[in-house]
């Protein structure tokens, strides 16, 4: 307390002119409108410096919840879009009666490997969310792989790059089909083959996949042509392909799964039993 006295003791001559200023400028702001308003303009500036720097920290803190959000959002949309064009192909037969032929799934990756040669990739789902084997998995771009396996809470993905991955694809324009594979070179080019050289195909033309698999649906987006030659034989072209998707920094993704993949497969099975 002793110290506090000193403190105002020694002080005395700066604490008056301090407060005296205080009050002189107090009193001019209120006797003065043009002092006012640049008082005001002036404090709502601070303030709002204040509250933009809080509110940037805080939402910087929040982009996990609003990401999942996002996600969620964009899900019921995938899901909104499949039930029309659904209603679209099937209203003249029966309007009363939509089925869902494709169900939607969100995840993370937690785990990204792309710089091997059978590259994988880990999801924060298992099969206690629904997840199962041979899912198809993509993301807002385009394409990212096919579920390989699954356990209670995960599940891995076989990436597009991988050596073993072959994915059903064609050209947007023209329609011809080719398989997407990958020569490990680089992880954000993927290649295109078995397009019949009478293709008409051109750079910069766009790669969906092509829908004749029980995995993924038609026209979802992979790339764009970078650049295509004839391969050995001259028959068909070989084509580079950058990808939609950066393969390097992959984040959130959809997991697609085909609600009547069991009754194809088992009525192709059952006639390729036929043929034997």
């Amino acid at each position: 307390m002793q110290q506090i006295i000193f403190f105002f003791i020694r002080n005395k001559n700066f604490l008056l002119f301090a407060v005296l200023f205080t009050i002189s400028v107090a009193l001019t702001i209120q006797t003065h409108n043009y002092h006012n308003n640049k008082f005001i303009s002036s404090a709502n500036y601070i303030t709002g410096g204040v509250y933009t720097f809080r509110n940037n920290i805080t939402d910087y803190f929040s982009l996990g919840k609003e990401n999942e959000q996002l996600l969620q959002e964009n899900l019921m949309l995938r899901k909104k879009l499949e039930e029309f064009k659904e209603k679209v192909v099937l209203e003249k037969l029966d309007s009363t009666v939509i089925p869902n032929k494709y169900e939607y799934f969100t995840a993370r990756v937690i785990n990204n490997n792309y710089s091997k040669t059978k590259n994988q990739l880990t999801l924060d789902k298992g099969w206690k969310d629904s997840i199962k084997i041979d899912l198809a998995v993509i993301s807002s771009k385009g394409i990212v792989g096919i579920v390989s396996q699954v356990s209670e809470n995960y599940a891995t993905v076989q990436s597009i790059l991988n050596t073993q991955s072959r994915i059903n694809a064609k050209l947007k324009n023209s329609g011809d089909f080719g398989s997407l594979i990958w020569d490990t070179k680089n992880p954000n080019i993927a290649q295109l083959i078995d397009i019949p050289r009478i293709a008409k195909i051109e750079k910069g033309d766009t790669i969906v996949t092509g829908g004749r698999s029980t995995i993924f649906p038609e026209g979802i987006l992979i790339g764009t042509i970078k650049d295509f030659h004839l391969d050995n034989d001259d028959n068909y072209y070989y084509v580079n392909i950058d990808l939609f998707n950066d393969m390097t920094s992959l984040e959130h993704v959809y997991l697609i799964e085909n609600n009547d993949a069991q009754e194809i497969i088992e009525l192709e099975k059952g006639v390729e039993d036929e043929e034997q």
